[in-house]
C-alpha cells in the first residue's frame, strides 16, 4: 500500500463542511476568473502588474492558488482589465 493518500481521502479526514466547500470553491472560481480576465486581455503578470500596482510575485501566488486573495486585491486587479466583483443572490447561482 502506498504510504502517499489521494487528495479524496484527504478531503474525507479534514471534513470540511459544506459552507466551507462552497468558500473554498467560491474562491477558486474567482482566481480562475481572474487569470481568464488576465489572458483575454493578453496581458502578463508583469504587464498587469505595471496596470493594477499589486507586485507580479503575488500575483504568480494569487493565480497558483498558494495565497488567498483580499477583496481589495481582486478588485484591483480586475478593475484595470475592465471588470469588477457583483454580488448575486445565492439562488441565482446555484445549479
Amino acid at each position: 500500500m502506498s504510504k502517499f493518500k489521494n487528495w479524496k481521502d484527504v478531503k474525507k479526514e479534514l471534513n470540511f463542511t459544506p459552507e466551507e466547500e462552497a468558500e473554498m470553491q467560491l474562491e477558486m472560481d474567482l482566481i480562475e476568473a481572474t487569470i481568464k480576465a488576465r489572458k483575454n486581455a493578453n496581458l502578463t503578470q508583469r504587464n498587469l502588474r505595471e496596470k493594477s500596482g499589486i507586485v507580479q510575485p503575488s500575483i504568480a501566488k494569487i493565480e497558483s492558488f498558494t495565497r488567498s486573495p483580499q477583496a481589495s486585491t481582486l478588485i484591483k486587479l480586475l478593475y484595470p482589465l475592465g471588470y469588477t466583483i457583483k454580488v448575486v443572490p445565492l439562488n441565482k447561482v446555484k445549479k
